[in-house]
């Protein structure tokens, strides 16, 4: 590994966010081997909860390293809608002091799942009368399993005809609780978003999901850890049921660790290249499922190691196809796709149909965009079988969702040509990536 640093998030300016002007990008190609230490902000899963369970806290809270980026920075503007006081104008620290919760408020979700999933439950608490409703498409992402529980649980709201955004709630400062019975096959977020405001509910909340697997299981394992950290007592033992009793949260800091889906694509980039990437500032105990992304990669071919440096990936000029189970770590599925596009071999990536509903249908456009770049491609309800072939340059579009982007800048790696249709939708977690990747790339 080099001495250097290598790129950093805090260093670069950020690119226009969705809803802005389109900014067409070409992917750059790597020259050689990328060695590289990449500092990156913090983890968006912790950061929207650590926000959500702070605004709910009986006293003030301090969130260090947090992520700046549109959905966070949605997340926070949610809840000062709703009279948090949420400081986010320094970037190692944010401090959130909380209000009596009341409305009328308007929140703007943008794309955000962990938005348009979190905040109704705490509006639901609120004094007032909350509405909601975000980007085009964030009309069609899945929301009717939270609205129906809410319902359940005796809180007054309108949502639309399928069940979705636009949503209003009419609080009255309070939510009784009790038992509420859902299918969260769609999405964990729906389990987590209820749990989180739970332990403010009159009766706490017993929570049972009925229909198939829960997808993202290392999320809800997030959820509950974070809530209990939080002071508050929480029951899973018994699979797919919930018990979060009725109690105050305090107010603490906390600390948030690198986002691990984020440095998948700087992963990838040792990978392809036969080089090493190292995130630095890796706890030594973690929240995020890296067990399972390092299962992942070693199965790819790459070497994985954890030191007093951080977690490094190294290339080890082999990538293999796969058959592999997604289904705890689907954030990751665009960036393993495009691996497997690269690989030397055919790869079967199952378990994922809930990210049909996520920013974008994940596998269909994967199936789309990988086909316009050569790969062969059999696609699945849930997931893809991708057969490597000879690649070439094409218009990757990204449909807004910054996973794709990740992906075709993968693909770009190796492969000249491969135009972004626009890499501003990366702005969603991490603004700075297109500089970062470009020169994490120079580095080769």
């Amino acid at each position: 590994m080099t001495d250097d640093p290598g790129p950093s998030a805090a260093t670069h300016p950020p690119s226009a966010g969705p809803g802005g002007t389109p900014r067409p990008w070409v992917a750059p190609t790597a020259a050689g081997a990328v060695h590289a230490t990449v500092q990156l902000p913090g983890s968006k899963s912790m950061t929207a909860r650590a926000l959500v369970l702070s605004a709910l806290a009986a006293g003030p809270s301090r969130i260090e390293r947090p992520l700046r980026a549109r959905d966070t920075t949605l997340m926070a503007a949610a809840l000062r809608a709703l009279g948090t006081t949420v400081d986010t104008g320094a970037d190692e620290s944010w401090v959130v002091e909380p209000g009596p919760l009341r409305g009328p408020a308007r929140i703007d979700v943008g794309l955000a799942g962990t938005v348009m999933r979190f905040a109704p439950p705490v509006a639901a608490l609120a004094d007032g009368t909350v509405t909601f409703d975000g980007d085009p498409h964030a009309r069609n992402r899945p929301l009717r399993p939270i609205v129906a529980a809410l319902r359940a649980l005796g809180v007054d709201l309108d949502a639309s005809p399928t069940g979705g955004l636009p949503l209003a709630i009419r609080g009255r400062g309070l939510v009784d609780g009790g038992e509420a019975v859902i299918d969260a096959s769609a999405s964990s977020q729906f389990v987590s978003g209820l749990l989180l405001s739970a332990p403010r509910f009159g009766k706490g909340l017993v929570l049972r999901h009925a229909g198939p697997p829960v997808p993202s299981a290392p999320h809800l394992r997030m959820t509950t850890h974070m809530l209990r950290a939080a002071g508050a007592a929480v029951d899973d033992t018994v699979p797919d049921v919930w018990v979060v009793e009725p109690g105050p949260l305090h107010g603490r800091d906390w600390v948030i660790e690198p986002d691990l889906s984020g440095a998948a694509p700087f992963f990838a980039a040792a990978m392809v290249t036969g080089g090493a990437v190292t995130l630095a500032g890796w706890p030594r105990e973690s929240w995020q499922p890296v067990g399972r992304l390092t299962e992942l990669l070693t199965a790819l071919g790459a070497e994985v190691g954890h030191d007093a440096d951080g977690l490094t990936v190294r290339g080890t000029g082999t990538l293999r196809g796969i058959t592999a189970d997604l289904s705890e770590v689907s954030e990751l599925t665009p960036v393993i796709a495009a691996l497997a596009a690269l690989a030397d071999g055919r790869s079967e990536l199952r378990g994922v149909a809930h990210i049909r509903g996520h920013e974008t249908d994940r596998i269909a456009a994967l199936a789309r965009e990988l086909a316009k770049v050569g790969a062969g491609i059999v696609e699945y309800p849930d997931g893809l079988e991708i057969t490597p072939g000879p690649l070439r340059a094409a218009v990757f579009e990204t449909y807004a969702d910054h996973r794709m982007a990740h992906a075709a800048a993968v693909v770009g790696l190796a492969v000249e040509g491969v135009h972004l249709s626009d890499v501003a939708c990366t702005s969603k977690t991490l603004p700075e990536f297109p500089e970062l990747w470009a020169g994490l790339v120079a580095r080769s």
